[in-house]
């Protein structure tokens, strides 16, 4: 039974993973995407700026997205081997990835309420 677990947990850990990677992979395509067409713009002499900031806030969420998929691999990555040291570094890998979610979402927020139609 411990065995059958530990490979459900093993496989859970490679699926939620993976799905944070495609997510910024995700990402980082269509931020390419609207960024390049917002350059083809600029070429043309109209003001980006405005769209240049909101492209980087929508790729912040998606990076906020993805950290907390890979929080919850890592979780379960320290289930499957709950060695002290396994812990220590996943508690610091929280740590350092909640204090960039938590900045991210207050620039998010800000952008959004200065940017209000």
């Amino acid at each position: 039974m411990e065995t059958y677990l530990k490979t459900v947990f093993e496989f859970l850990y490679l699926v939620i993973g993976s799905t944070g990677v495609v997510i910024i992979v995700w990402g980082v395509v269509l931020t390419v995407y609207r960024l390049l067409k917002l350059e083809f713009r600029r070429l043309k002499n109209e003001s980006i700026y405005r769209e240049r900031e909101s492209v980087r806030h929508q790729f912040a969420s998606y990076l906020l997205l993805t950290l907390e998929f890979l929080i919850a691999a890592d979780i379960i990555a320290t289930v499957i081997h709950p060695v002290f040291e396994e812990i220590a570094i996943l508690a610091s890998i929280v740590f350092i990835r909640t204090l960039i979610s938590y900045f991210l979402e207050k620039e998010i927020r800000n952008f959004n309420a200065v940017n209000k139609p």
